[in-house]
């Protein structure tokens, strides 16, 4: 499959006078967010190696097959819970778009079944969520979001299925396209504060693996995990071996994003923020590393998922009308 991208109409992010510091657009977006959940379907999703994650579908009346099924994958510990998420399911349930959220493995509130976890670079469940949802739905166009981590991987995705991509078109929201770099970004001044957060849910997820798993696959003990104080020493010493990689700079070399752009083949959506608080300038992909199929966008702020706009009553969300204008762009006849 091979979709040439159509003009693409911009929508310039403005951020809102009390909220332009990046800061203040990451912390605060989650807590201004709407705070009515959409209901959703839940489906436990087997893998073939015995694990299984869990789908959350937004299931909607629509008899018109041209409407497209989003199909979302979160950040670093997201959830059905996380607010970019919420956003955007509450954003289709107004458009009568169907939706699905795929959450990776652990990522449920529960333990997966394996040692293992996820990763940056871990295409190969949504490539399963993917085709299954394709069976499911063969007449209807499927576009997929993915936001900070899942953003990564669904570039990569994209770029490893090429022509073959069932998908017809995808979004990608602050992805982290150089994982090297963005591991020491956040481990330096004020962003640690975000990385003492994600490392935080990390460890809780990690220790309950080794109370679960007698015979848990790596030396690791309860008080080395506790003691891990950076993004990159989790990596390290977790989540590339884990996984397969030799260690954190194999890992970073193999899951980035960025090499993978150049192979994508279908009309691709790429938004990052100058001031992201998480992202390194090195996430910044430069023309040679573009193709005609992906539209970026760089914004002067949003920091990481944040993107607010309008007044302190009534705060908008850019990102909530810019994806289904992007969307609706490439799908409508």
């Amino acid at each position: 499959m091979q979709a040439q991208i159509r003009p693409v109409k911009h929508t310039p992010f403005q951020p809102a006078w009390w909220l332009k510091h990046a800061h203040l657009q990451t912390i605060f977006a989650k807590y201004l967010s709407p705070k009515q959940r959409v209901s959703t379907g839940m489906e436990m999703f087997s893998l073939p190696d015995g694990d299984e994650i869990q789908l959350n579908w937004l299931h909607q009346a629509v008899n018109d097959d041209s409407a497209p099924l989003l199909i979302l994958l979160h950040g670093l510990a997201g959830d059905i819970n996380s607010h970019y998420i919420q956003a955007m399911l509450a954003q289709c349930q107004q458009l009568n778009w169907p939706a699905l959220l795929m959450h990776f493995r652990g990522c449920n509130g529960k333990p997966n079944k394996l040692p293992r976890a996820y990763h940056s670079g871990d295409t190969a469940d949504a490539a399963l969520v993917i085709s299954e949802v394709q069976r499911r739905y063969p007449n209807r166009p499927l576009v997929a979001v993915g936001y900070s981590l899942g953003g990564n991987v669904l570039l990569k995705y994209c770029g490893e299925q090429a022509e073959q991509n069932p998908l017809a078109a995808a979004v990608a929201v602050c992805p982290p396209l150089s994982l090297a770099a963005c591991a020491k970004r956040i481990n330096s001044g004020a962003s640690k504060l975000y990385q003492r957060y994600l490392l935080g849910r990390l460890k809780r997820s990690t220790l309950t693996k080794l109370r679960q798993f007698t015979d848990f696959p790596l030396p690791l003990t309860p008080q080395q995990v506790q003691g891990f104080s950076s993004i990159e020493q989790f990596d390290e010493h977790y989540t590339a071996p884990i996984h397969g990689f030799l260690n954190a700079q194999d890992y970073y070399q193999k899951a980035s994003g960025k090499a993978f752009l150049r192979q994508i083949r279908i009309p691709t959506l790429v938004i990052h923020a100058k001031d992201d608080p998480f992202l390194s300038d090195a996430v910044i992909p430069t023309a040679d590393e573009l193709n005609q199929h992906i539209h970026y966008e760089l914004t002067n702020g949003g920091g990481h998922v944040g993107f607010v706009y309008g007044s302190v009553l009534k705060p908008q969300f850019w990102l909530n009308q810019r994806i289904p204008q992007f969307i609706t762009e490439q799908l409508v006849k």
